[in-house]
């Protein structure tokens, strides 16, 4: 599912924490980037924009040309992105997951919710990313393209730190969320929800437990 552009967002941080990639640098949109359905900001070939914008495309507004564009940016081309995707889930011992595009638009593209758990940790240690995950409403592409994001629980869950909200016909209602309070971070994936109303009430209810019944 959509879920696994978050895998995009972990090597981007990756490469960003080592210094290989700055938040600043500026991406030329490709043809095949410009190319992605679903979900978009509308980018044109040729078009710059920045890492930081892109990530943000990605986090609040689930944008599959951004997403692609990131990919292209730290690996030349999506099919060599993929290849760095497979391999980060391999060392997070992510099993039961094989990604086969950087957007999670290929029914080839699969995960679970243990695997999707082990990625939630992983980004968490990346402070930084907080701030894009728990952003309602932005703007990117010179104020032209408002992101809004579908994680209602950043707005109603009290230490929420993001992480994402999606749905396709293949997977139902998807979200990853996390939230922190005091010195303990908990993470909740609900995967195959039947609605809207149901996937949000599940992650609240999850977290509910672990905040209660653990320290």
């Amino acid at each position: 599912s959509h879920l696994a552009k978050l895998m995009t967002v972990l090597i981007a941080a990756d490469k960003i924490d080592r210094g290989e990639l700055s938040l600043e640098d500026t991406v030329i949109t490709s043809a095949h980037a410009n190319s992605m359905g679903g979900t978009q900001i509308w980018l044109n070939v040729g078009e710059e924009i920045t890492v930081d914008e892109l990530i943000k495309s990605v986090t609040v507004g689930n944008a599959n040309d951004a997403c692609v564009a990131l990919g292209e940016k730290i690996a030349g081309s999506e099919e060599e992105f993929v290849f760095l995707m497979n391999e980060r889930a391999a060392q997070l011992g992510m099993n039961n997951t094989v990604y086969a595009d950087c957007t999670g638009m290929s029914e080839k593209t699969v995960s679970t919710a243990g695997d999707l758990a082990l990625l939630s940790c992983e980004i968490l240690k990346y402070d930084f990313l907080t701030p894009y995950f728990t952003t309602w409403i932005d703007y990117v592409r010179n104020q032209q393209t408002e992101l809004v994001s579908t994680n209602r629980m950043i707005r109603t869950y009290k230490g929420v730190t993001g992480l994402k909200s999606c749905a396709s016909a293949e997977s139902g209602e998807c979200l990853m969320v996390s939230a922190q309070r005091g010195d303990m971070s908990v993470c909740a994936v609900v995967l195959g929800s039947t609605s809207d109303e149901q996937k949000f009430a599940d992650g609240k209810k999850a977290l509910d437990g672990a905040f209660t019944a653990f320290e």
